[in-house]
């Protein structure tokens, strides 16, 4: 077999593979964002008073047992935000939307929807801020491509639970939920920017 032909089995191979993690990636997608509506939807409003937060892989986390028992243990190795606050008099472990998880202050009181043991989004925050190493040196720290690929994620996921807490308000106040044209578009460019920044 000449060296052409293996060299354009390998590209059709390569082309099909392709279109099929773009298929599988696709409904992926909608099934994460069909599941973040429905936390949003759920979510009820909590005071809580932020003890500490730091990135822990899920099976030192401290969750509850329910919660490592219905997860598969590939994912149990895998790093997650998690916040410990005090909610009432118990002191609870949350995992933290990766949008507001650099908003969050230590040692400061925040009003938040939270979804079971899932902070979803933070109303406002009391207390002090983290100051950025920016802020007091004056000169700017450079990010990795990590950082700067979790940054992006974290500015469309502000986007996304920002358009989901204004369906989920509208929907309460029954107003028509009739798309206009810019709409629709404003709604591609997300999902399609959602698409390349994962």
């Amino acid at each position: 077999m000449p060296w052409w032909g293996i060299l354009l089995i390998i590209l059709a191979v390569v082309a099909i593979a392709l279109v099929v993690l773009y298929n599988v990636g696709n409904k992926l997608q909608q099934k994460q964002l069909d599941q973040k509506e429905q936390m949003a939807e759920a979510a009820q409003p909590a005071t809580m008073l932020i003890i500490d937060k730091k990135y822990l892989p899920m099976k030192d986390a401290g969750l509850p047992k329910i919660v490592m028992e219905q997860t598969p243990k590939r994912y149990q190795k895998a790093k997650l935000p998690i916040v410990k606050a005090k909610v009432g008099p118990q002191i609870m472990n949350f995992i933290c939307d990766d949008a507001i998880f650099e908003d969050l202050p230590t040692k400061g009181e925040v009003k938040a929807m939270v979804s079971g043991i899932y902070i979803v989004s933070v109303k406002s925050i009391r207390g002090k801020k983290k100051n950025t190493v920016e802020e007091e040196t004056g000169k700017k720290k450079k990010k990795g491509f990590r950082q700067r690929m979790q940054q992006k994620q974290a500015e469309y996921q502000k986007q996304l639970n920002d358009e989901l807490l204004a369906k989920k308000q509208n929907k309460e106040k029954g107003l028509d939920q009739k798309k206009t044209k810019e709409q629709i578009k404003k709604e591609k460019e997300r999902a399609k920017k959602i698409k390349d920044g994962i």
